[in-house]
């Protein structure tokens, strides 16, 4: 099935487009991480020859605990996210959490996102949308796959047609994430954009007690699985360190490991769509 067509920056997403990568660290660690981890990233792509949309949080409001890092904040994050967008030359995605910030967000990302636990919130979900950038709404871990139609349909009420639908797996019991291969398809016959989220599909919420646990070991098997059955984009969480991350080391792909992967995916693609 071809979706919708949904531009990001210079970059395609849909409407039988190749395949698209987003990826970056779950969070802003520094000014000089995120400038870093942005510039090889993109490097790799370019050499893979896959579109990339260079993605990382200023704040994570939903932590496991009130200990745990959240980021620069909006000034700084924004501040941060802006010198990216410029420097390296790559589209931004980031995620908002509260409407009062939406006006600011709007003037660096190219995508802003709804996290999983907010994409029921009616108002926010509007709010979002009024915001005139494209949203990439992440389907919570509660909904079946049919349900995401319901936000959609709050999103298109605005007006806002640049949407793409995100599946980053459903709560299977405590503590533990599955991912549904058959929701990329239910997702993608609502006719716009699917994203696979390879790396939060592997996460244990609250897995560490006060942190989320993950197995970063089957990102790669679920990448490729999601690609083979047909998505529009990957989305993973890279950095170079993951076991000293900040947030969602245990779920997140080592960037060594990156241009290998995204190769093996943009020749399934190439394969999916031919």
């Amino acid at each position: 099935m071809i979706t919708k067509k949904v531009k990001v920056g210079n970059i395609e997403v849909g409407g039988g487009s190749p395949l698209a990568i987003i990826a970056g660290p779950c969070v802003i660690e520094s000014r000089d991480s995120a400038l870093r981890h942005a510039t090889l990233l993109k490097q790799a792509a370019e050499r893979a020859g896959v579109p990339y949309i260079f993605k990382s949080s200023y704040d994570k409001a939903n932590r496991s605990s009130a200990d745990s890092y959240r980021g620069p904040g909006l000034e700084k994050g924004l501040a941060i996210l802006a010198e990216v967008k410029k420097q390296v030359g790559v589209p931004i995605l980031t995620d908002v959490h509260e409407a009062g910030q939406l006006g600011a967000v709007r003037e660096v990302a190219d995508v802003l996102q709804i996290p999983a636990f907010l994409c029921r919130q009616t108002d926010f979900v509007i709010a979002v949308a009024r915001a005139g950038r494209v949203v990439n709404v992440k389907k919570g871990q509660f909904l079946a796959p049919w349900d995401i139609g319901n936000v959609l349909e709050k999103i298109l009420s605005t007006g806002n047609q640049q949407v793409l639908l995100t599946e980053r797996g459903v709560s299977f019991g405590y503590n533990n994430l599955v991912s549904d291969m058959r929701s990329l398809v239910v997702m993608r016959e609502l006719g716009y954009p699917v994203i696979f989220d390879a790396t939060h599909s592997l996460q244990l919420p609250g897995g560490l007690g006060k942190a989320s646990g993950g197995e970063r070991k089957y990102i790669g098997s679920l990448a490729r699985a999601g690609v083979a059955v047909g998505v529009d984009a990957l989305f993973m969480e890279v950095h170079e360190d993951p076991d000293h991350a900040l947030s969602d080391g245990p779920n997140s792909l080592p960037l060594r490991e990156f241009e290998g992967l995204i190769g093996v995916v943009k020749r399934l693609d190439e394969i999916q769509k031919g």
